[in-house]
């Protein structure tokens, strides 16, 4: 009898739900939340009953009953910096999941709601796999140019470490067996160093540091974003807006829509398009380069995934760049929802889980 699995991915305006049975896919859906629905809301946790219902809905209508489950795999969220794999969910993990102890995010409600079903199911087994937070940087990439200041570790780890296993299992080889360079490319870039099975560096997207992306600002000059904050023309809120969720393509050409911007520079000519297009891959190749020194240019392979990754010239103007230092492959999108229920079914299989203390 197959294991069935569902996963949960909350984002900010949407809940994804998957069932698996083993590895296959039977139920998606995405459940979009309007901005008028979550409007009463002021926190992202105050959400949890909305969504919660909402789901149980869902799976009612579909006919799926929620006591056929073995397990439910929630998305990770911004808890303490972890090392990769699955976790199951505990008091410890609970309360830091509620805290939001390395900020506010919509992910953070994937280990919560999948706590929350699992307990209405006779055995069910709940988890977070590969959150956002996974840091298994080396010490040395940690040292920031101020002694106020620490590079973080805050990336796309679930999507780079499916795409990885997923790249190894093509050419035969285990993940942690070799070196690899994973550039998500989407509303936000990481580009992450993994060396045999473990992310030794990565830029964080997050806070500006990188390539910009469909809504970050990526690296901006710091005295002149000093400078900007001290002006009186804008909040604490306003700078935090530029850097993360209206900088990059938004705020260079007034949509984080990459279709939108590739018609315009492919099929209209449009030369200011173009140059931001050309740009955003330059940055991200650049990153990529840097990568390849921390591998100490011993690369396998680089790997382009996320959203932006379905743009042909991105992909090319990226790939002229860096394919001499190694063979690069395209895995478009991001699927998460198939990430999250393989890596519940390996638990459930007798792989070993990890325990959040």
């Amino acid at each position: 009898m197959p294991y069935h699995i569902l996963s949960v991915n909350p984002g900010s305006t949407s809940t994804k739900i998957a069932l698996y049975h083993d590895e296959s896919s039977v139920f998606t859906l995405n459940i979009d939340h309007s901005t008028e629905e979550l409007k009463p809301f002021k926190q992202v946790n105050d959400q949890f009953a909305f969504r919660k219902r909402l789901i149980e809905q869902a799976l009612a209508e579909a006919g799926i009953d929620l006591l056929s489950l073995h397990a439910i795999v929630g998305r990770g969220g911004m808890v303490k910096p972890v090392e990769s794999g699955v976790y199951e969910m505990n008091r410890r993990l609970h309360d830091d999941l509620v805290a939001g102890i390395q900020g506010e995010h919509a992910s953070s409600l994937g280990g919560l709601l999948a706590e929350a079903l699992a307990a209405q199911i006779p055995g069910a087994r709940a988890f977070i796999a590969d959150p956002v937070v996974v840091d298994e940087m080396h010490e040395v990439a940690r040292v920031a140019g101020h002694a106020l200041f620490r590079r973080k570790s805050l990336f796309h780890a679930l999507n780079q470490k499916a795409v990885s296993r997923k790249y190894a299992a093509s050419v035969g080889r285990r993940y942690e067996e070799l070196n690899l360079i994973v550039a998500h490319i989407g509303g936000g870039v990481s580009v992450g160093a993994h060396l045999k099975g473990r992310v030794i560096d990565v830029n964080g997207g997050i806070n500006g540091v990188g390539a910009f992306s469909a809504n970050r600002a990526g690296q901006l000059p710091a005295g002149d974003v000093a400078e900007l904050c001290f002006s009186g023309k804008y909040t604490l809120e306003d700078i935090k807006s530029m850097i993360n969720g209206k900088g990059g393509v938004m705020s260079l050409m007034g949509t984080s829509d990459m279709r939108e911007v590739e018609n315009l520079a492919c099929n209209q000519n449009d030369a200011k398009a173009r140059l931001v297009m050309d740009a955003l891959a330059y940055n991200v190749g650049k990153e990529i380069g840097a990568m390849a020194t921390v591998l100490e240019g011993n690369v396998d392979a680089i790997l382009l995934t996320g959203g932006i990754a379905y743009c042909k010239s991105i992909v090319e103007y990226i790939t002229r760049m860096v394919a001499f230092m190694a063979p690069v492959e395209v895995f478009p999108g991001e699927d998460e929802m198939e990430a999250l229920a393989m890596n519940g079914l390996a638990v459930l299989r007798g792989a070993p889980v990890k325990v959040y203390t």
